[in-house]
């Protein structure tokens, strides 16, 4: 952490993780990590930049939705098990209760070209959100032990390999992540 920073701050109670992560549900339509990233880094500050990379990459490779792992996680680490658990409550029940009352809505008007044309218009903010999170934390990848320009050839060949290749990505996610595990793993031996 750098010294003009504010020091990190920690959830007042289960009863606050599950109020935060219901209001971070209800703001990321479509995915969360640019809402999340801004949520628990810029504005709660319950974890730094370097922290939040960390902790979604391990969110990525455990089986389930990313941010339901990172929520876990960070419920588990404030307040053991009934944090996990107030977390993972905020991050489902309302979205839950809305998806059902969407699901109701869209089986009437689904062939409205309205709503065709809004869920299509939804897909493009969402993928550029995903592009300004990815930018907002490439500067945290200078801290990574394998150095920045190992981490950029990595994802290039990620992006070949499920893009354009259309290989499966829990191949592509084994074989370069095995490669970036072994990596890290021989540079932070030294």
């Amino acid at each position: 952490m750098q010294p003009d920073q504010p020091p990190l701050q920690s959830p007042r109670s289960p009863r606050d993780l599950f109020i935060s992560f219901t209001l971070l549900a209800l703001q990321g339509f479509g995915g969360v990590l640019a809402v999340a990233q801004r949520e628990l880094v810029e504005r709660k500050r319950w974890m730094t930049n370097e922290e939040f990379v960390e902790e979604w990459a391990v969110a990525q490779i455990m089986p389930g939705p990313n941010i339901i792992n990172l929520c876990i996680m960070l419920g588990g680490r404030y307040f053991g098990l009934r944090g996990a658990l107030a977390s993972l409550a905020g991050m489902l029940t309302a979205p839950l209760l809305i998806l059902l009352l969407l699901a109701l809505v869209y089986a009437q008007y689904a062939h409205h070209p309205g709503v065709i044309g809004a869920l299509r218009g939804m897909g493009a903010v969402a993928a550029g959100l995903i592009i300004a999170t990815g930018l907002k934390l490439f500067p945290a990848l200078k801290k990574n032990p394998m150095g920045m320009g190992m981490c950029i050839a990595l994802a290039v060949l990620c992006f070949i390999a499920v893009a354009l290749l259309h290989w499966p990505l829990a191949y592509v996610l084994l074989g370069l992540g095995s490669v970036a595990c072994t990596l890290s793993f021989r540079r932070l031996a030294r």
